[in-house]
């Protein structure tokens, strides 16, 4: 699965972008923390609006598939 991830990673044209955030984790240790690390290139404030939006999108497909 990692590999598909990179790949599908390498495959986005961010040349033309004014905003992108990668997100991505480990996986959860015995006592429950789950590391989590961030990146983004752009404005910090469009970067906020595309966390914002993301989260309303997957809160609607949860709600969907539920």
């Amino acid at each position: 699965m990692k590999e598909e991830i990179m790949e599908n990673l390498k495959g986005l044209s961010l040349k033309n972008k004014a905003c992108y955030i990668v997100i991505s984790c480990e996986q959860p240790q015995q006592n429950g923390n789950l590391e989590v690390q961030m990146n983004y290139e752009g404005d910090e404030t469009l970067a906020s609006y595309l966390l914002e939006s993301a989260q309303n999108y997957l809160e609607q497909e949860q709600h969907l598939s539920s």
